[in-house]
């Protein structure tokens, strides 16, 4: 069984030739074969729930005209250090 590597992810040719060096080529193709197709390929889920929370508490500030961010990003951190609590924004230059 040949196994076209360009269709792999990093991990998975990790694994493949991981294989390959324990237990030799032709048994670490089956066993590859054989653990790929138990593998879903379920795309994952894109959206990210900090993110989510984050674009509603700022989409009520989107009516206010005071509430300019500009055109460049920002960055959103905890803050760090002793006694620190919160969040600080950075402006990405």
């Amino acid at each position: 069984m040949i196994i076209d590597q360009s269709t792999l992810t990093k991990g998975q040719i990790r694994k493949l030739n991981a294989l390959r060096k324990s237990v030799g080529n032709d048994i670490a193709d089956v066993a590859f074969g054989k653990w790929i197709k138990t593998q879903s390929k379920k795309p994952r889920d894109a959206s990210d729930p900090v993110a989510d929370a984050l674009v509603a508490a700022l989409s009520t500030l989107t009516t206010d005209k005071s509430f300019k961010l500009g055109t460049k990003g920002y960055v959103v951190r905890r803050a760090k250090g002793k006694g620190a609590s919160g969040f600080v924004a950075q402006k990405v230059v």
